[in-house]
């Protein structure tokens, strides 16, 4: 059964150029004053209208300007429209003379009945490409074609494309590259990678178009984009290797090539390509450097980075805000901070005003190196520079306060906000509420986020997860389940991280059943576990004494291809020690070793090792691992310290004996350039009221004099006492 009736206003310009090509053209753009329209047309665009999705804007008019042959135009589309269900009710046109030709302010006003959703849309009648009606002198032209192409493209039809362009084809008409490029953005944003590369290569042979570094580019950024970086690198070269292609990149190509390097880790083959440039005639642009010194920082090689910038200035090109940036990021994330202010300096100096980025990027540092009151303090700068921060910007700071400690900070620079009427979102407040978990300040946790729910900020998974991991910090695993349910009636999906606090909650109040059904709960709803979800189970198991259980997570974690932490391998040595197992954990523990970074093992790992042994009475293995540690730049703490003089004063009896051993530990941290490390078990010795050697107490002084540069003073000022 026929819908309700529906009336539709089309509205559009044709304007008839000098060659007698037609255009076509919104209202928006028009040149006609519309106030002549009695028609209601404010709402209707001629993109958003159903029935014309896929009417080809220029093919049906002819080159005559006379209305006649506008009505011919028109009423061959008749058929087609009677295939939509659409009636021609008026077809009515008002002339004026533009400098490009005759314009025509064209209305037609249509009653349409709405189609049956299951119905798929028609494709373009053939015979619109066929030669007009009697009436006039219509034919289709060359751009005609060209707008379908464009069309079709932007709407990413490819089955219209390909019949338009088997179309031309067959008439043997003109291809222009530019007709390509539209298609290779089309196959691009369709993610269509083989297809735009299939096109490029037809160009010639199958449509006699001639390829240019333009659709070379084209298709070369398409292939980037989808993050095929080696495969972007092997068309590069082919390309510009096949000598009968004869297409010679420009500086755009190589600013493909050095990012896609740079992507890679390649920067030195980036640095080759970029030395190649003069070779071929290209001249590096402002963002052939900023790739190149993003990638260098980002290798940690900042001194070649900022030589760069001296390199580009002296080749005549002048570097941006954006040059900048980059090497300020660079210089922040090495703890230059210094360095990174004079680098502003000379970015005033060359006319270049720092921007939000600028602000953001320093802000950033100076929360990571703990210089919080610097931060604030450049934050007022920025305001009073008429620069507007953002929640990146008030986010950073309020996450570098409650990292340090100063949650009370954060909220007072929330309260603030506020007060001038700015918008907190929920990561800032889920910031705030992990910070005065971890404090110990549970009240104050739970009232920031009963402020945040009443203030119609909705939770989202991030600040669900941290309000439950809080709960169970300060041993409320009970009342996090409840949050957690809520969470999920919410329609918030938890992650590993939710399930995770939830389970060393319980554990750690000693509820293991909980926790294992916890994990039960995680795994039989699908939902996404990692390595620290196994490290926290294992390690509740171990603690528990439930070693076979452990064992057995441990085996199903390896199955399933996760490679355990190092938590997770500290877990399980410390439950074979306590198991008697002690050759078993040091099986493990060589194991360890032949892993990658994030598993190698840390002084927790060793001080397990360290207390078996001696228990063991096996001081000597202890001694030999211990300097195996240091050997591994891995320093002893206090709890070191402390099982080497228990086992000494059980073995020896004599306090001498302990100051000994760690003033000769002192002694070994040192020559291994360890000073923090020594200067650490001196204050350990003070507060155990064993005095270090008076030669210890000078090279102490000495080491922390070297980076002040104290000792020239000295021995200056001894010098001239002495002349």
């Amino acid at each position: 059964m026929m819908g309700t009736m529906e009336t539709i206003v089309w509205v559009s310009i044709v304007s008839i150029d000098g060659d007698g090509s037609p255009r076509w053209s919104s209202v928006e753009r028009s040149t006609v004053p519309l106030e002549s329209l009695k028609l209601n047309l404010s709402k209707t665009k001629f993109n958003q209208i159903p029935i014309f999705e896929s009417l080809p804007s220029s093919a049906v008019f002819a080159e005559n300007h006379k209305p006649s042959v506008l009505f011919a135009g028109v009423f061959q589309w008749l058929p087609y429209l009677n295939s939509r269900r659409c009636r021609l009710r008026t077809a009515t046109s008002s002339p004026e003379i533009t400098r490009r030709g005759c314009s025509f302010l064209l209305f037609i006003h249509m009653e349409t009945e709405p189609e049956n959703k299951d119905e798929s849309d028609q494709p373009i009648p053939d015979q619109i490409f066929k030669s007009g009606p009697k009436l006039g002198s219509y034919k289709t032209g060359d751009k005609t074609f060209y707008t379908l192409i464009e069309n079709y493209a932007n709407s990413v039809d490819f089955k219209g494309l390909e019949m338009v362009l088997c179309r031309m084809r067959h008439e043997k008409r003109v291809f222009l590259e530019k007709n390509f490029i539209v298609m290779f953005k089309a196959y691009g944003k369709a993610h269509l990678v083989d297809e735009a590369i299939g096109l490029f290569s037809r160009m010639v042979d199958e449509f006699q178009c001639r390829r240019s570094v333009k659709s070379f580019n084209s298709v070369l950024n398409v292939i980037i984009q989808e993050g095929l970086y080696y495969r972007a690198l092997e068309f590069y070269k082919h390309v510009v290797n096949a000598k009968h292609m004869n297409i010679l990149p420009n500086t755009l190509s190589f600013n493909l090539v050095i990012k896609t390097m740079c992507k890679l880790g390649l920067v030195n083959d980036a640095l080759e390509v970029f030395r190649e440039m003069p070779i071929r005639k290209c001249v590096p642009d402002v963002y052939t450097y900023c790739t190149l010194m993003d990638g260098l920082c980002k290798e940690n090689r900042i001194e070649e980075a900022v030589l760069l910038l001296d390199e580009m200035q002296v080749e005549g090109c002048f570097p941006t805000p954006v040059t900048f940036n980059v090497l300020i990021n660079g210089l922040c994330k090495k703890g230059d901070l210094a360095r990174a202010a004079k680098l502003v300096d000379n970015m005033l100096l060359k006319g270049c005003e720092p921007n939000e980025v600028t602000y953001n990027t320093l802000i950033h540092g100076l929360c990571l190196k703990g210089n919080l009151d610097k931060a604030v303090s450049l934050l007022d700068r920025m305001v009073s520079n008429k620069y507007v921060p953002n929640e990146v910007t008030y986010g950073t700071i309020i996450n570098g306060l409650v990292k340090h400690g100063r949650a009370a900070d954060g909220v007072r620079l929330l309260v603030s906000l506020e007060e001038r009427q700015y918008c907190v979102n929920e990561y800032i407040y889920s910031t705030l509420v992990s910070g005065l978990f971890k404090e110990g300040k549970s009240e104050d946790g739970m009232k920031m986020w009963k402020e945040m729910v009443e203030k119609g900020c909705k939770p989202n998974t991030v600040a669900y997860s941290v309000l439950i991991d809080g709960l169970c910090r300060v041993g409320k695993p009970d009342e996090a389940k409840e949050i957690f349910t809520e969470m999920v009636n919410q329609g918030c999906i938890p992650n590993a991280f939710t399930f995770s606090s939830l389970m060393r909650g319980f554990f750690e109040m000693g509820n293991s059943d909980k926790a294992i059904q916890i994990w039960k709960e995680m795994s039989n709803g699908n939902y996404i576990c990692n390595e620290v979800c196994y490290s926290v189970l294992i390690h509740g198991l171990c603690k528990d004494g439930k070693l076979r259980e452990a064992m057995m997570v441990w085996t199903q974690m390896l199955s399933r291809g996760w490679k355990p932490d190092v938590v997770a391998y500290s877990s399980m040595i410390h439950g074979l020690c306590n198991a008697g197992s002690i050759e078993e954990a040091l099986k493990l523990f060589n194991e360890m070793l032949c892993q990658e970074s994030k598993s190698q093992p840390d002084v927790v790992t060793y001080n397990i090792l360290f207390n078996a042994l001696c228990k063991q009475s096996s001081i000597s293995r202890a001694i030999d691992l211990l300097n195996s540690m240091m050997d591994r730049c891995c320093d002893p703490d206090v709890v070191t310290c402390n099982i080497f003089l228990t086992a000494l004063r059980e073995k020896l009896d004599t306090p001498q004996d302990g100051r000994d051993f760690l003033d000769e530990l002192v002694v070994r941290l040192f020559k291994r350039q360890r000073t923090l490390g020594a200067i650490n078990i001196v204050e350990v010795m003070l507060q155990k009221f064993l005095s270090p050697k008076a030669s210890t107490w000078q090279r102490v002084v000495r080491e922390l004099c070297k980076p002040k540069k104290i000792q020239a003073a000295i021995d200056k000022c001894w010098r001239n006492m002495y002349c």
